[in-house]
């Protein structure tokens, strides 16, 4: 069985502010790049071996994927598939809208000019796939919503437990392909 590791970028501003990021490019505070280094420290104190680090375009999981790499050596590549979800008109709104918090639920709901999270799902699964069927172990670097992605790739979520999964900021969570 192979496995990847999934970590979410360190804090930006709007995490602070409680903002919706989603495709909006969003650096890192300064306690995000400490963050980000610590978890490098963290990957090489628990001893955790991989080929290689994909990280979102954007650059607060950039920024952290970066940090990684230069800590653990563990080379580091964009992946385009990686980015996160785009919110549409909820990007800069309170994370803990109610409005956006039910239409999270709604799998077909594009936000107005946003991306569903069937297209979501689609982009995620696929990348999932093809690394299950690779020899390497990958650490990804990327966001809240593709972590929500991730985790329902891996275990089975109702609607609810969906729309409510998160990770703090550059927590670092193992999943194991069956294969």
């Amino acid at each position: 069985m192979g496995y990847i590791y999934f970590v979410r970028h360190g804090q930006t501003v709007w995490n602070v502010e409680n903002k919706i990021c989603g495709a909006t490019d969003i650096a890192l505070t300064e306690l995000g790049h400490e963050q980000a280094m610590e978890t490098g420290k963290k990957i090489l104190e628990e001893g955790i071996q991989a080929d290689e680090i994909l990280y979102s375009p954007l650059s607060r999981a950039k920024d952290t994927a970066l940090h990684i790499s230069e800590i653990t050596g563990i080379p580091a590549k964009e992946e385009i598939r990686l980015k996160e979800q785009n919110f549409g008109k909820y990007e800069s709104t309170p994370r803990n809208g109610e409005e956006f918090k039910e239409a999270k639920k709604q799998f077909l709901n594009r936000y107005g000019n946003g991306e569903s999270m069937l297209h979501l799902a689609q982009r995620i699964y696929n990348l999932l796939d093809e690394l299950a069927t690779s020899d390497k172990t990958y650490i990804l670097v990327a966001h809240n919503g593709i972590a929500r992605m991730v985790h329902s790739y891996f275990h089975e979520m109702t609607n609810d437990e969906f729309a409510a999964y998160g990770v703090k900021n550059c927590a670092v969570v193992r999943y194991e392909f069956e294969r």
